[in-house]
């Protein structure tokens, strides 16, 4: 929870979060984080067909060919790459994903992806891998190449194979049930992992990443230490201190930047109290991305010690100014950082079922129609602003899709 760090305050080591830059969370929220089953996905795997072995010099010499021949279709697809926009941009309008066995989730995250034109404008700027052994290992090549793929033909829907297989390499299994959350950090980081060029790894880092100012303070001597922390999502509890339901999106941010006692057997070692006292733990936005992502942490422990969802309605808003929803005690940033914090509801990544297994979809606004689609897996439907709105949740709807994920875009960026 606390960190020794401080010059005159020594406190206890923090527990990190999950992914490169994700801030320490409350002790409380740490664990139900890293305890809940993931929100899985319906199950289904296909089966692999069976070859007959071939011997030693005849294997090398068809992986020998098959090398030149994929070089030579790698080569012809690097060429086209440059050409490649935002899914958005596409003349024949959005392409869906088949699930290849409990892929919704994948699928659903490589939408969110894909539809954002500042990110597609990021990959289309990679340095292409030497070789076509580097190529089938490299995250955001293949992502590339499947965003050629989808705009390069005319059918409803593709599948994410060499993708796929990719992800694999990086000991990604496909085939069982993801948390959608955690699933987007661990894409994320592979992305930033193997973009080579700095700047657009800078630039990358720029587009995703929120900053937070944690504050602890001793209630005895007063002593304060300040720690910036960066994180790749904001994760809001839908409950309060007391587990009553938060109402509200704007309700679950003034919680998660509420200021927090540390009492009990959460107090931390004071240097120059020389003994556990109670702190005040607080935080404060510093600063905001172009692309905002909110994980809503709809999940609980029970008397049991197993997973509930919950699943009760929380009204997000298609239009978010966090000058409106914070105080100023709440923030540490300029004024000219703060005229920026103004958004729109970009995508919601939804989960029906329960803590243990369900199933995944996303609804996007595309950038340059600014018309609203539901991607599912394979099939892709252009809905409305109040289809969106039945994602709020439903205490009552056991298979009701349910807002997971929110991703906000700035109005106006910088």
């Amino acid at each position: 929870m606390c960190d020794g760090t401080a010059r005159r305050v020594r406190l206890r080591p923090r527990l990190r979060g999950v992914a490169e830059g994700l801030p320490r969370l409350r002790l409380r929220e740490f664990f139900c984080h890293r305890a809940v089953l993931f929100m899985g996905q319906r199950s289904g795997r296909q089966e692999r067909s069976k070859k007959p072995e071939m011997s030693l010099s005849e294997n090398l010499t068809a992986e020998e060919e098959d090398n030149k021949e994929e070089n030579k279709e790698l080569k012809t697809k690097d060429q086209r790459l440059p050409l490649v926009f935002g899914v958005a941009d596409l003349k024949n309008g959005a392409v869906g994903l088949y699930n290849m066995g409990q892929t919704c989730c994948l699928n659903s995250l490589l939408q969110v992806f894909l539809m954002n034109i500042h990110f597609t404008g990021i990959l289309r700027r990679i340095t292409v891998p030497p070789n076509a052994s580097l190529k089938r290992r490299n995250v955001p090549y293949q992502m590339l190449l499947l965003l050629e793929k989808m705009q390069s033909g005319k059918q409803k829907a593709v599948f994410p194979t060499d993708l796929a297989r990719c992800l694999s390499v990086h000991r990604m299994d496909l085939f069982m049930q993801h948390d959608a959350a955690q699933l987007y950090l661990t894409l994320w980081n592979l992305v930033k992992m193997q973009i080579k060029d700095q700047d657009l790894v800078t630039k990358l880092s720029d587009l995703y990443t929120i900053c937070v100012q944690e504050h602890l303070a001793c209630q005895i001597c007063s002593s304060e230490t300040k720690r910036n922390s960066n994180m790749l999502t904001l994760p809001l509890p839908v409950l309060d201190s007391n587990s009553h339901k938060l109402k509200t999106l704007e309700d679950c941010l003034q919680c998660f930047f509420h200021p927090e006692e540390l009492t009990g057997h959460n107090m931390c070692f004071c240097e120059y109290c020389e003994k556990k006292t109670p702190f005040l733990q607080s935080m404060k936005l510093v600063h905001l991305p172009q692309t905002l992502t909110i994980h809503l942490k709809r999940f609980c422990f029970e008397r049991s010690a197993s997973v509930h969802k919950l699943s009760h309605c929380l009204p997000f808003p298609e239009e978010l100014d966090f000058n409106a929803v914070l105080t100023e005690q709440q923030s540490q940033a300029h004024d000219s950082e703060k005229a920026a914090w103004q958004y729109e509801l970009f995508a919601v990544v939804t989960h029906s079922g329960s803590a243990n297994f369900g199933h995944y979809c996303a609804y996007i606004r595309s950038l340059t129609e600014c018309k609203w689609y539901c991607f599912n897996d394979s099939t892709v439907d252009q809905v409305s602003w109040d289809d969106v709105k039945c994602t709020y949740g439903h205490s009552d709807l056991y298979w009701g899709q349910t807002a997971y994920l929110l991703i906000y875009m700035k109005k106006h960026p910088q």
